[in-house]
């Protein structure tokens, strides 16, 4: 999920530098949403690893 992350963060950049302003703040857009869903799932992977060695 952190690669498709990357991979928006890269084209809306390419995009922005093109030229491209929506595609850029789309791509920009979702590289955001797809960032924050990978810290929360983190986030909670590493509290459930903790709860099951207590």
């Amino acid at each position: 999920m952190l690669y498709y992350a990357l991979v928006f963060l890269v084209v809306a950049l390419i995009a922005g530098v093109l030229g491209f302003g929506g595609i850029a703040g789309a791509s920009a857009s979702i590289a955001q949403v797809l960032f924050f869903l990978f810290l929360i799932l983190f986030v909670v992977s590493l509290v459930v690893r903790l709860m099951r060695r207590a």
